[in-house]
């Protein structure tokens, strides 16, 4: 077959939509996987607040955190999440608030309010981690979020172990898939920026 540049940016076209596609799909079975035992905390992952509510993303995240402690899974709380553009209110703020609401005494509640993404969420938290002596921890977010969540752990050196919400505002086939593919695009450039650094 006569080889050209076409020929050549198709395939190349076709690889890369299948690499992405394939990420796609390891994403969603990561997401059933529940690593959730017992630890020294909960990372909870911080994302959109409403004022001073959490949304209803963040409130089931928060609501599973504080179902392990509840639950003796974990003896205390981390809340991530700095402020966003325009918030008066950081993530982990509005977070501790509630969990407070909600009967979690305040000395069982740490927060790390700086982060703006996920990888700062974790590297911001790892103070609190060396300063409490905390060996092991579960990660609290979006089963869709675990596999990208759990790969900034790893990076970042922690022993961390997937514990995804039971529940999710994503229920509908078009929705997962377009978490799906948007953690796709940021875990694929995760591992590219490994690769290149190597």
């Amino acid at each position: 077959m006569k080889f050209s540049f076409k020929n050549l940016l198709v395939y190349s076209f076709l690889l890369i939509l299948g690499y992405y596609l394939v990420t796609a799909i390891s994403i969603y079975s990561y997401s059933k996987i529940d690593q959730t035992q017992k630890a020294d905390a909960a990372i909870v992952l911080g994302t959109a607040v409403w004022e001073d509510e959490p949304s209803p993303v963040f409130r089931e995240r928060i609501r599973h955190g504080i179902w392990l402690y509840q639950n003796n899974y974990v003896d205390y709380l981390i809340f991530t999440g700095g402020k966003g553009e325009g918030q008066k209110h950081a993530e982990a703020d509005v977070a501790k608030k509630y969990a407070m609401e909600k009967g979690i005494p305040e000395d069982k509640i740490f927060m790390e309010n700086k982060s703006r993404i996920t990888d700062e969420n974790l590297l911001f938290s790892k103070p609190i981690l060396k300063n409490e002596n905390f060996n092991k921890v579960l990660l609290v977010s979006d089963p869709l979020h675990m596999k990208r969540v759990m790969k900034v752990a790893e990076k970042h050196q922690i022993e961390a172990f997937s514990s995804p919400t039971p529940t999710s505002r994503y229920q509908s086939f078009p929705k997962k898939a377009g978490f799906a593919l948007r953690e796709a695009f940021f875990l694929i450039a995760i591992h590219l920026k490994q690769l290149f650094s190597l």
